[in-house]
């Protein structure tokens, strides 16, 4: 692995800041060039590559290619180099984001914004392809994106790419659900593998997620290879139909069913935007509307035939044909300006060459005139409930199919009908109806403890909104964390409802008075083990008593910040309690609570009622005393026993006193 700490220099010139990412090959860090004062991204080679010549080698010609790719969709490639055992390139550092963050922020994306960055892409790729450089792993996260939907493709030519040996036939690179059917199998690429892997990312924008997915790399190489992808507009049901068969066209298995090169694909994306802002009546002036194709029959996967190819490749935009690569060649020889210009060229020349063909045709061209299969205008249906779209059709000579989708819409309303309305289809074929089967239900994600847009995320993936963020304190959830939602994880709401997410704005400090000192410490070293003890004076509370904190109680408080206990002091004097009349292990007790020392002697009382307590103290009660003056105490015990013995010649009695 390449391990590089902020501040340290590589190769004398460019001093790393942070990472910025790590991959499977290399790690890229932001750095400043301090020859040109620009930030860059410098991508080091991890130094297991670096020890294979080979590796090496490559690593060195398809940089060198790389840097070549000078175009404003495609991330520029500054400088390469060698530093301390391994190898790195200087690119473009962009600010922006990847578009797989957008995915998972946003999708599925409206369609002319997925068809834009789509069209970006392949203008890179279009650049690329022209110089012999096949990227071989398009996906989302190598495309940045700022702020202004404005698209740059990253690693052309760094490690998986360029007109190179890097792929050869029997290995497999790129990743697992944007590979291409022949990278799958191992087979050599082209442009058209690029063009299936940009198929997949206008797939996942539309969509929200890939066609294919799997547990393993090779279980999805698998799908790739043999199963056909569910088409875009039954998951999403605001793609058009037009838009859908390009798509699927893209992602024909075999190379040759795809467009041929970028062009074509950006031809059949640009048809369909235009028809997204022009009335189909209007579209048909000028060409064929990719939606009013002819399809045959899908299979039960629901994938189109794989030699279904849009108007915009079989007729060609500009009103000729153009198949195979004589398309490649003849767009290569005309920029974007001319090809604008030649698609407002008049219809009438092409109407007159009809009618040239039909006379020359004779009897036959007339027979087929007169005996083809009648055609009616159908209706366009969308809005309506099921009930009235279906008689609609009827009526105009047409049978419904109905396919049930969730929706956000009032449930048995037409979202979408394809053939689109306002089109000519043979009298009595089947017009598909999307018939929205209302939102359905949705139970409310837990989100505590993650980020704002974590949570705001998760929400969106289960069908709710968020209609308000608002901010707490907490006990236990720090600053810029999920506190929960209102209402709670597990609700179960109609989805497209919304919830009102809560975040922390900090920890709220406990109330810790009255607490000993050591659990009070025990309880906040949670929160910080910056802890600061204040000793005071008091009287009324035990000594080791917390008696004030700081910040108080319920206030904000982050981690590793300063907290403050008060703790409760004996103060210095003491006065001296009453023990006359205690036995004397109350009075030790006594004396000692009050922070004196106790000092017990026997003593003889006249009062046989105190023989055996306390019968006088010194200091005596009342005094006022130092803590830990010693208090002497008196035991009463009963005076001593005496015998007076009688003098004299006789011998008298003997008296005790």
């Amino acid at each position: 692995m390449s391990e590089f700490d902020a501040g340290d220099i590589i190769d004398g010139r460019y001093r790393v800041l942070h990472r910025l990412g790590a991959g499977g090959m290399a790690d890229v860090y932001l750095a400043r060039d301090q020859q040109l004062d620009r930030d860059v991204a410098l991508k080091l080679l991890h130094r297991r590559f670096a020890e294979d010549p080979g590796f090496v080698e490559r690593f060195r010609r398809e940089a060198q290619a790389a840097a070549s790719l000078q175009h404003p969709n495609v991330v520029s490639v500054f400088d390469r180099g060698s530093f301390e055992g391994t190898y790195y390139i200087a690119m473009e550092y962009l600010p922006g984001r990847t578009l797989k963050q957008l995915i998972r922020e946003d999708a599925p994306l409206e369609v002319d914004r997925a068809i834009d960055i789509a069209i970006q892409m392949l203008k890179a790729a279009r650049f690329a392809h022209r110089r012999g450089v096949i990227h071989r792993d398009l996906k989302p996260h190598n495309v940045i994106i700022d702020d202004n939907d404005h698209v740059k493709v990253t690693d052309f030519g760094i490690a998986r790419a360029g007109a190179s040996d890097m792929t050869e036939t029997g290995s497999i690179m790129g990743t697992a659900q944007y590979l291409s059917p022949e990278q799958a199998q191992g087979h050599s690429v082209s442009a058209p593998s690029d063009l299936y892997s940009i198929g997949i990312v206008l797939y996942e924008m539309l969509t929200g997620r890939v066609p294919f997915d799997g547990e393993s790399p090779v279980s999805i190489a698998l799908k790739h290879v043999s199963e056909s992808p569910v088409p875009p507009g039954q998951i999403n049901p605001e793609v058009p139909s037009a838009l859908e068969q390009v798509v699927m066209w893209a992602l024909n298995k075999d190379a040759g069913d795809r467009p041929t090169d970028a062009d074509q694909f950006i031809m059949a994306l640009e048809q369909v935007r235009d028809s997204l802002a022009t009335p189909a009546i209007e579209r048909t002036a000028s060409m064929p509307a990719v939606s009013a194709l002819p399809v045959p029959s899908a299979p039960a996967s629901g994938y189109p035939h794989a030699s279904v190819i849009p108007a915009a490749a079989a007729v060609g935009a500009y009103g000729g044909a153009a198949t195979g690569n004589h398309a490649g060649s003849r767009l290569d020889r005309y920029d974007d300006e001319r090809r604008d210009e030649r698609r407002r060229r008049p219809l009438w020349p092409w109407l007159l060459a009809l009618l040239v063909v039909v006379l020359l045709g004779g009897g036959g061209a007339a027979a087929y005139v007169l005996t083809r299969p009648q055609k009616a205008l159908v209706p366009d249906v969308v809005g309506l409930q099921q009930a009235s779209a279906q008689a609609t059709l009827s009526n105009a000579g047409f049978t419904a199919s109905v396919v049930r989708v969730t929706s956000n819409r009032s449930q048995g309303r037409v979202l979408s009908q394809s053939p689109h309305g306002s089109v000519r289809e043979r009298a009595g074929s089947t017009i598909i109806l999307n018939v929205s089967n209302g939102p359905g239900q949705a139970t409310v994600p837990g989100v505590a403890t993650l980020s704002e847009q974590a949570a705001k995320q998760q929400i969106k993936q289960s069908g709710l909104k968020v209609s308000e963020v608002k901010t707490e304190v907490s006990a236990t959830v720090p600053q810029g964390e999920a506190v929960g939602t209102q209402p709670g994880s597990g609700a179960s709401l109609t989805k497209g409802e919304s919830v009102v997410l809560y975040m922390s704005a900090g920890l709220a400090m406990p109330n810790v008075v009255n607490d000993n000192l050591g659990e009070a410490q025990a309880a906040l070293s949670q929160f910080s083990n910056a802890q600061k003890t204040v000793q005071q004076t008091t009287t009324t509370a035990s000594p080791g008593t917390v008696i004030a904190q700081s910040p108080a109680a319920g206030q904000p408080l982050t981690r590793g910040q300063v907290i403050t206990l008060t703790v409760a002091k004996a103060p210095d004097t003491v006065r001296v309690p009453r023990v006359v009349g205690d036995t004397p292990s109350q009075a030790v007790q006594t004396l000692t609570a009050a922070g004196l020392i106790p000092s017990q002697v026997r003593a003889t009382t006249h009062n046989p009622n105190m023989v055996g307590l306390i019968f006088k103290q010194f200091p005596t009660s009342t005094s006022v005393v130092k803590r830990g003056t010693v208090v002497t105490v008196s035991i009463g015990q009963a005076p001593a026993s005496s015998t007076t013995t009688q003098t004299g010649t006789t011998p008298g009695p003997t008296t005790t006193t």
